[in-house]
């Protein structure tokens, strides 16, 4: 997932990059992985710095998206009309299910990644109170700003006179600004797609470096640099194959390769607070809002969400289900050859 998701990023923002910069047309892949790497190195400097410049992101794209949302509707210049429900509209339409499947694996980008947070828990100041908060607060805003951005997107162009996103963005800045609006709305799309990128570079390794502790990745892989304490082989690692998918495949075949499996792991890491309070014999819900019908609607809605995605486009998805099976025999070589150490007896171990 977390290679899978860095190159769908960079590659997806070159197609934005290119209307700021019209001389690198043509070298979106070199431009991907350029910028997959100055992120690596950004966020190899330390936790501190990396989040520092990960806030100032974070609150300029947020700004930008609400400026956005303001301007569109004040502006007046769109229609009211675009909000006709696509049953009501005539001309060819893809099947449901279809439509369904490819929707959700594009809204993922946007709901997607509010479990990363707890990839730095151990280096958040009382995660047991602040990171519940962080994890409410952020879904929340997630969620208000993807609901208002769509709404004014939909205002100021009709879904159907466009067929890809950056097209649909080129479209809207004119509707908005005129000549001008698709270089202003590229700048918001990059701003926004490296600030998402950089979050993901920031907190995925730290998951490496656990499990190179407990014994179940490459024990080199624990490692964290002397002075910033960064795990620096492991955002290279990140790096380095999400650097390979660039040079594999297109946005969207990188997008249907990862996506089914990433969803079903997300399934089973919601299914697991069931497993835990019936291990530790808890009472009561799951310490979550709605108790245990939380996470079991959770857990359906990405079951549906699969089937929408195996529907739509089943060899990339039997592509990603055989690189996961295909950890199993590497686990077991590695394993034999004394590759995975764990590192439970070590003082920093919990």
């Amino acid at each position: 997932m977390d290679p899978g998701v860095t190159a769908a990023l960079a590659i997806g923002l070159t197609q934005y990059l290119v209307v700021l910069w019209p001389a690198g047309a043509g070298r979106e892949r070199a431009l991907a992985i350029g910028l997959i790497w100055i992120l690596a190195l950004a966020d190899m400097a330390g936790l501190r710095l990396s989040a520092s410049a990960l806030n100032l992101l974070t609150a300029a794209k947020v700004l930008a998206l609400a400026g956005v949302v303001v301007f569109a509707f004040a502006a007046g210049a769109g229609s009211w009309s675009h909000y006709v429900p696509f049953a009501a509209r005539r001309g060819a339409t893809p099947p449901l299910g279809e439509a369904l499947g490819l929707g959700l694996i594009g809204a993922f980008y946007s709901f997607g990644g509010f479990w990363e947070v707890s990839r730095v828990a151990g280096e958040i100041r009382d995660p047991r109170r602040n990171l519940p908060r962080a994890m409410a607060l952020g879904s929340a805003a997630v969620t208000a700003l993807y609901v208002l951005t769509t709404a004014a997107f939909l205002y100021l162009v009709a879904p159907e006179q466009s067929a890809s996103a950056p097209e649909f963005a080129r479209r809207a800045g004119e509707a908005l600004l005129g000549p001008s609006g698709p270089a202003a709305f590229a700048a918001v799309v990059v701003l926004s797609v490296v600030a998402s990128a950089m979050a993901l570079m920031l907190m995925a390794p730290r998951v490496y470096l656990a499990m190179s502790r407990d014994g179940l990745f490459p024990a080199g892989l624990a490692a964290v640099h002397p002075r910033t304490g960064a795990p620096a082989r492991a955002t290279a690692l990140l790096a380095a194959l999400a650097s390979t998918l660039v040079l594999s495949g297109t946005f969207a075949q990188i997008l249907a390769f990862f996506m089914c499996t990433t969803l079903a792991f997300i399934a089973l890491a919601a299914a697991g607070l069931f497993v835990l309070r019936k291990r530790d014999g808890a009472a009561g819900d799951l310490g979550a809002p709605g108790g245990a019908a939380a996470p079991a609607l959770f857990v359906l809605l990405l079951l549906a969400v699969m089937a929408f995605i195996v529907r739509a486009r089943p060899l990339a998805a039997l592509g990603g289900v055989a690189v996961v099976l295909a950890g199993l025999p590497t686990y077991r070589i590695l394993s034999s050859r004394g590759a995975l150490a764990p590192q439970r007896a070590r003082g920093d171990a919990r």
